[in-house]
């Protein structure tokens, strides 16, 4: 592991990344636009990186020597509640929908353009590091057993904590806090991810269908949140 030097106020992000050319070029984009960063080339030691560090984002390369991004993830992902931004060099849709049932928050495929990585980078932190409110100055939701904190970014079922990824409780809030509307995959996009829709995206599928029994709801024949063929989803105030 690179050290870096701890400056107060720069966010802190760790790169895991065993292509040193590409974890170096990216280090001084991401210096040179405010931030400390750390470098990590061995998948072995990424998951005590992780917890140690507890950096304000992780950069996570899928294919790495010791341990696969996939398998680091998983194990982090119930102890380091940042931003988790995976890497992958492939474009198979599997790598993708894998790495986010693993608790990846985002992810972007190589090559990726600097500006494009700190785009996603910032609107990442930006959501893990503001309130998330609904419009309405509500900062907690009920719904029978549910409750739903975005001043805390916690929910609760049953008085059970749920444990919910930075991205997962992003998309409960926003679903949540338009309960009773139809909210399409081009506005959860725009809203989470600053991006249009493409049409091929599974990631918003991806997170609903992880988010479903974690709230109770059926994942066969759910209650709580619709799916509305060729809409987008539909959380139901009264379930």
């Amino acid at each position: 592991m690179e050290a870096s030097v701890d400056t107060p106020g720069m966010e802190h992000v760790l790169i895991i990344e065993d292509d040193e050319r590409l974890a170096e070029l990216t280090r001084d984009y991401l210096v040179a636009n405010g931030f400390r960063v750390t470098l990590e080339a061995d998948g072995a030691r990424g998951v005590q990186c992780i917890l140690d560090l507890q950096p304000d984002l992780v950069i996570l390369d899928l294919m790495l020597p010791g341990e696969d991004g996939l398998s680091i993830c998983r194990r982090v992902r119930s102890d380091y509640p940042g931003p988790i931004l995976m890497l992958t060099a492939r474009t198979d849709d599997m790598d993708q929908v894998l790495g986010l049932e693993m608790g990846a928050d985002d992810y972007v495929a190589k090559p990726v353009q600097p500006r494009v990585l700190l785009a996603r980078m910032r609107a990442l932190l930006r959501r893990s590091n503001e309130p998330s409110g609904n419009g309405n100055g509500e900062a907690r939701l009920f719904f029978r057993d549910l409750e739903i904190d975005s001043g805390t970014r916690e929910a609760w079922l049953g008085g059970e904590r749920i444990d919910l990824t930075s991205a997962e409780f992003d998309l409960l809030w926003l679903l949540a806090s338009h309960a009773g509307r139809v909210l399409t995959r081009e506005e959860i996009f725009a809203q989470l991810r600053g991006i249009k829709y493409d049409g091929q995206d599974r990631s918003i599928d991806v997170r609903v269908s992880r988010i479903r029994p974690k709230i109770g709801d059926d994942p066969h024949h759910p209650h709580r949140i619709k799916t509305v063929r060729s809409k987008g989803y539909l959380f139901v105030r009264d379930a």
